[in-house]
C-alpha cells in the first residue's frame, strides 16, 4: 500500500509538469502554422489528453467491464465541464468566443444527448436491454465524423493569414515539447488511476462508483492540469477548447470506436439521473456563456457547487 501511495503522488507531479510543457507546446505550434489556437485545442489538445480514456475505456471493453467504460465517459465529461472549468475560471476569467458558444458547445449538448438516447433502447420497447451496439457506435462514429468535417472548414475559414506573432519556439522544439507534455500525461494519470483504483478496490467499492469517481478523475486529470495551466497563462481558447473537444472526443471515439471494433457495452446500473447529469453540464455551459462570453468565478463557483451536489449523489448510492 505505501508504494501505491508513492505512484499516486509520482502520478500527480507528472501531471503538472506534462501540462505546463504541453500548453507551451500546442500554443507554439498554432503560431508556427499560424492556426487559431481554438483549432488546435479542440483536435491536437483534445485528443492528446484524452487517450487515457481511450486506453482505460479498450482495455475496460476487453476484460468486459461495460460500467467502467460507461462511468469513464460520463463521469469525465461531467467532471470537465463542472470541476475544471469551475477550477479554472477561479484562476483566470475565461473569456468564450462566439463561435465557441453557438457552434462548438452545441456539438457538444448534442453528443450528449445522442449518447443518452442510444443508451436506454427500453424508452421504445420495455423489453429491451439497455445497451450500446455495434449499430449505435456506427451512429455515433457518424456524427463525430460530421464534427471533424466542420473543424476542417473552420480551418480553412479561421486561418491567420495577416497577424504576424513570433512563436515562442520553433516547429520542431514545439512538436517535440506537445510529445514530451502528452508522455508526462498520459503516464502520469495511468498511475494515479491504477494507485486509486487499487485503494478503491481495497476498501470495497463498486465498479460504477469507482469509474464515475476515480477513474473518470484520474483520465480527467490531464484535461484539468491542462486547462488550469492555460487559464493560469491566459490561453482561453486552450482551456475551453481542451474540455470542449474532449467531451465530443470521449463520446465519438472512446465509446464509438471500441463499441463498433471491439463489442457491445451494457448499460448496465446507470440511470437517467447520471445521464441527465452529462446532458445538463453541456446544457448550463451554454446558458452560462450566451449573453457574456464569459466564466467569471460566480459561474465558476456555481459549476462547482453543481459538481459537489451531483457526487454527493453519486457517492451516498455507490456507498449503501
Amino acid at each position: 500500500m505505501f508504494l501505491t501511495i508513492i505512484l499516486l503522488i509520482l502520478g500527480f507531479i507528472l501531471l503538472i509538469k506534462g501540462a505546463d510543457i504541453f500548453v507551451d507546446g500546442a500554443s507554439s505550434l498554432a503560431e508556427n502554422f499560424k492556426v487559431p489556437k481554438m483549432i488546435i485545442a479542440l483536435t491536437i489538445v483534445a485528443f492528446g489528453t484524452s487517450a487515457p480514456e481511450l486506453a482505460v475505456s479498450t482495455q475496460a471493453i476487453l476484460k468486459g467491464s461495460s460500467e467502467i467504460v460507461l462511468g469513464n465517459v460520463v463521469g469525465s465529461n461531467i467532471l470537465n465541464i463542472l470541476l475544471i472549468l469551475g477550477v479554472s475560471s477561479l484562476f483566470s476569467k475565461i473569456y468564450v468566443k462566439d463561435d465557441t458558444v453557438h457552434k462548438e458547445i452545441p456539438f457538444t449538448i448534442l453528443f450528449s444527448i445522442l449518447l443518452t438516447v442510444i443508451c436506454f433502447d427500453n424508452i421504445l420497447d420495455k423489453s429491451a436491454l439497455n445497451i450500446i451496439s455495434r449499430n449505435d457506435g456506427i451512429i455515433i462514429l457518424l456524427f463525430f465524423m460530421i464534427f471533424i468535417y466542420y473543424l476542417i472548414n473552420s480551418m480553412k475559414k479561421n486561418k491567420k493569414k495577416d497577424e504576424v506573432v513570433k512563436p515562442k519556439f520553433n516547429i520542431l522544439t514545439s512538436i517535440l515539447l506537445l510529445v514530451l507534455g502528452l508522455v508526462g500525461i498520459v503516464a502520469g494519470s495511468n498511475f494515479v488511476v491504477e494507485s486509486a483504483s487499487k485503494i478503491a478496490r481495497f476498501l470495497g467499492v463498486s465498479d460504477k462508483l469507482i469509474s464515475l469517481t476515480i477513474v473518470a478523475l484520474g483520465t480527467s486529470l490531464p484535461e484539468l492540469v491542462t486547462s488550469v495551466e492555460a487559464s493560469r497563462k491566459g490561453e482561453n481558447d486552450i482551456a475551453i477548447g481542451n474540455v470542449i473537444g474532449s467531451n465530443i472526443f470521449n463520446i465519438g471515439v472512446v465509446i464509438g470506436l471500441p463499441v463498433t471494433v471491439i463489442n457491445t457495452i451494457n448499460v448496465g446500473t446507470f440511470n437517467y439521473i447520471d445521464m441527465f447529469m452529462m446532458v445538463f453540464s453541456a446544457l448550463l455551459l451554454y446558458i452560462l456563456t450566451r449573453k457574456d462570453k464569459q466564466i467569471g468565478k460566480k459561474n465558476g463557483i456555481m459549476m462547482l457547487l453543481m459538481f459537489i451536489i451531483y457526487y454527493m449523489y453519486v457517492l451516498l448510492g455507490g456507498l449503501k
